[in-house]
C-alpha cells in the first residue's frame, strides 16, 4: 500500500462552522502533463519535448498517485478538472479517457464537471478532437497567442495564424461549444495597430472565453538573445497599456464580459476552474510541479519528470515541500487574489469567514490608490478600476 498524498484531509472543504475559513465550493482537481513538441522560446512552465517512452512511464506514474489520493472517501466533490502543461493534446483520447474515468472514482468528479484541455492548433485533428470529446472533456483551450505569422514565427510556435483558425473550426466540428483562446500582447515588434488585428480575428471566430495576456520575458528566456540578434524590442510601456486598454474596449463591444485581469467570458461561460485561484477556493494538482492548496494545506510535488516518476513507482509521496498556511496567510491570499477579480473583494463575505474588517485594517494604506484612481472602495466591496488593473501588483503589495 502506498502512502497517501500529502495534504489530503478528511473533511469536505465547504468553510462552514468548524472548517476552514476558505476553500469554499467544490474541489478543482488538476493534471499536470509536461511534455511539448518544442519548446517555445518565451516558455517558463514545467515541461520537456515530448519522449515516448518517458511519456507511458509518467502516466503510469500519474495513475497511481490519483489511486493512492483518493478524496472520495472523505466526501468531497470536484466539479471541475483542468489538464494543463506543456501541451496535454499531446496525449491521445485513450489516455485522456483513462485519466478522467480514474478522476471520477477515485477523486469523486461529478458527472457535470468543467473538464478542460489544453491543446495547440498544430496538435489538434478532427479523429483527436472527436476523441476527446467522447472522452469527456467538455472545454478546451487553444494556446494561438497570435494571429500573424511573424510574431509566431517571433515566439518559436510551430502553428501559423491559418493553421490556428482551422484549429478552432475542426474543434466546433467535433462538437466544443466551450472553446476558450489565449492571446498575448507586447510581443517584440508587436504594434498597436498589430494586436487589434489578432483580437478582431479572435473576435470574428466567436469563442466562449478568451485569456489576453502581456507577454512576460523571464531572466533566461532564450527569447531574450534572440531578441538582441535580430534587434527586436518590444513597444514602450505606454503602448502595451494602449493594446490593453483597446482588447477590454473591443471585447466588451462584442459582448464578453472582462472577469480578471487577463480574462473575459460569455456570460455563463467563465472558466469554472481558474475561479477557485482567485476566489478562495481548494484544488488538488497530480504530477511533477503540481501545486495543491486544500483545507489550509499548500503543497507542491517535485518538479523533475524522472524524480516525479522514481517516487511514485517506490510508494513514496511526490510531494516535494507542502506546509500549513496561518490564519493571516489564508486572508492575504484571499485578498491579493480576489483583487484580480472585476467584481473584487467581497469585504462583507471576508469578514465573515476571517473576522476581520478589511478596511480598518488597510484602509490608511488602501485610500491613496482610492484617490488616485486605481481602486473604487464601495460599502461592501473593493475592486480594480481599468487604470488600476494595469498597476495591480502595486496595489496588491499592500496585503503582502
Amino acid at each position: 500500500m502506498r502512502e497517501p498524498l500529502e495534504g489530503a484531509a478528511a473533511s469536505p472543504p465547504d468553510g462552514g462552522p468548524g472548517g476552514e475559513p476558505g476553500d469554499r465550493g467544490p474541489l478543482g482537481l488538476y493534471l499536470h502533463i509536461p511534455f511539448c513538441e518544442a519548446i517555445c522560446n518565451y516558455c517558463n512552465f514545467n515541461r520537456g519535448v515530448l519522449d515516448a517512452g518517458l511519456k507511458r512511464r509518467y502516466l503510469h506514474a500519474l495513475h497511481q498517485e490519483l489511486e493512492c489520493a483518493s478524496t472520495a472517501d472523505a466526501g468531497v466533490a470536484a466539479d471541475s478538472l483542468f489538464f494543463g502543461g506543456g501541451t496535454p493534446s499531446v496525449l491521445d483520447p485513450a489516455e485522456v479517457g483513462a485519466l478522467i474515468a480514474q478522476c471520477r472514482s477515485a477523486a469523486n468528479l461529478e458527472s457535470g464537471a468543467e473538464i478542460t484541455l489544453e491543446a495547440n492548433p498544430e496538435t489538434v485533428s478532427p479523429e483527436r478532437l472527436g476523441g476527446y470529446r467522447e472522452a469527456g472533456v467538455s472545454r478546451l483551450s487553444l494556446g494561438v497567442q497570435s494571429f500573424r505569422d511573424d510574431e509566431l514565427s517571433r515566439l518559436g510556435r510551430l502553428h501559423t495564424a491559418a493553421r490556428a483558425v482551422e484549429a478552432f473550426g475542426v474543434a466546433r466540428a467535433a462538437g466544443f461549444d466551450d472553446i476558450s483562446i489565449d492571446l498575448m500582447m507586447w510581443l517584440p515588434e508587436q504594434t498597436v495597430a498589430h494586436w487589434i488585428e489578432s483580437v478582431e480575428m479572435l473576435v470574428g471566430l466567436d469563442p466562449e472565453h478568451v485569456s489576453f495576456y502581456l507577454l512576460e520575458l523571464y531572466p533566461n528566456a532564450p527569447l531574450k538573445d534572440e531578441m538582441s540578434r535580430g534587434g527586436w524590442a518590444q513597444a514602450p510601456q505606454d503602448r502595451a497599456a494602449d493594446m490593453y486598454h483597446v482588447a477590454v474596449d473591443r471585447l466588451e463591444a462584442a459582448g464578453y464580459q472582462q472577469y480578471e485581469i487577463s480574462n473575459a467570458a460569455r456570460a455563463g461561460r467563465r472558466s469554472r476552474h481558474n475561479l477557485k485561484y482567485w476566489s478562495d477556493g481548494a484544488w488538488v494538482g497530480f504530477g511533477c510541479g503540481a501545486h495543491s492548496t486544500y483545507a489550509g494545506e499548500r503543497w507542491q510535488n517535485v518538479a523533475g519528470v524522472g524524480d516525479y516518476i522514481n517516487l511514485v513507482d517506490a510508494g513514496r509521496t511526490p510531494v516535494g515541500n507542502r506546509r500549513t498556511l496561518s490564519g493571516e496567510e489564508r486572508l492575504t491570499d484571499s485578498l491579493f487574489l480576489g483583487l484580480r477579480l472585476s467584481d473584487g473583494i467581497d469585504v462583507a463575505g471576508v469578514e465573515r469567514r476571517y473576522g476581520l474588517d478589511v478596511w480598518s485594517r488597510w484602509g490608511a494604506e488602501l485610500a491613496p490608490f482610492v484617490e488616485a484612481g486605481l481602486l473604487v472602495h464601495e460599502p461592501n466591496r473593493l475592486r480594480l478600476t481599468r487604470a488600476g488593473m494595469l498597476l495591480a501588483s502595486e496595489v496588491m503589495q499592500v496585503f503582502v
